[in-house]
């Protein structure tokens, strides 16, 4: 039985106002970690997401008063996190894993480490969120989203387009962030569990995912490259508060 605490953040996603808030799947910066994490908790955000690092882990969970995420690409770091009594896993971000000159993920390798990873957590009954690679067709997009929902994920998550020679600062994140939203709405439209959205989500762009149809935002550079935990919090705190503000005032685009 899942415990209490991913309560929270799935009746955040039944009301469309989910905000997770990313330190990084390749972030093992244990002081920026825990930056993000008390940004996170103080600005009252629906969950945190961590790398799969032990240590990491550990100090995370003694500290954290909102749901833990942790993700991986690794079904067995995976499966111990579950171990660790993390309260949610989440295969991916593979974006992180572009920037250091990994290849792409199809969308057979994707389904093949979630089905590994949930005949390894047996009966263990653990909330389970799964990215869905930016890089590949939409179509193949829609067919894997849908097997996914078949074998009981939870939760999709979406990621734009990684392109090494995209533009740089605040054009490049818009650039995904488009590719993201579109692929959004796509996947809303053809499956029946939430969809999160990532990848150059942010202030700016936040509302349009919302309004494309998302149950809940990733969002991680924006908060987990700031230099304090002070503007890590005012950051957090505008992200729930678009979120709160969506609910009420914004029609979804789709």
């Amino acid at each position: 039985m899942m415990n209490n605490r991913i309560e929270m953040f799935k009746k955040d996603v039944e009301a469309k106002k989910a905000v997770k808030i990313i330190a990084g799947i390749d972030n093992f910066d244990i002081e920026n970690v825990r930056n993000v994490v008390t940004a996170a908790c103080e600005a009252g955000a629906s969950a945190v997401d961590i790398s799969a690092n032990k240590d990491i882990i550990s100090m995370v969970m003694d500290i954290s008063t909102i749901p833990v995420f942790v993700s991986s690409v690794n079904p067995e770091e995976l499966v111990d996190a579950v171990n660790m009594g993390v309260d949610a896993i989440e295969l991916g971000n593979f974006d992180a894993m572009y920037r250091n000159g990994m290849k792409s993920f199809s969308a057979e390798e994707v389904f093949n480490l979630a089905k590994t990873t949930i005949d390894m957590l047996g009966h263990r009954d653990v909330y389970f969120s799964v990215t869905i690679p930016g890089n590949i067709d939409v179509n193949e997009q829609i067919e894997l989203a849908r097997k996914l929902e078949g074998i009981g994920v939870d939760i999709i998550q979406t990621e734009g387009y990684f392109d090494s020679h995209q533009s740089d600062g605040v054009l490049g994140l818009i650039e995904r962030a488009e590719r993201t939203i579109a692929n959004t709405i796509e996947l809303t439209r053809n499956i029946e569990i939430p969809v999160m959205t990532a990848s150059g989500i942010n202030v700016t762009t936040a509302p349009l995912a919302f309004a494309s149809g998302a149950s809940a935002i990733g969002c991680g550079s924006c908060v987990n490259k700031l230099n304090s935990v002070i503007s890590m919090i005012a950051v957090s705190k505008s992200l729930v508060e678009i979120a709160e503000r969506n609910v009420l005032m914004v029609p979804e685009l789709v």
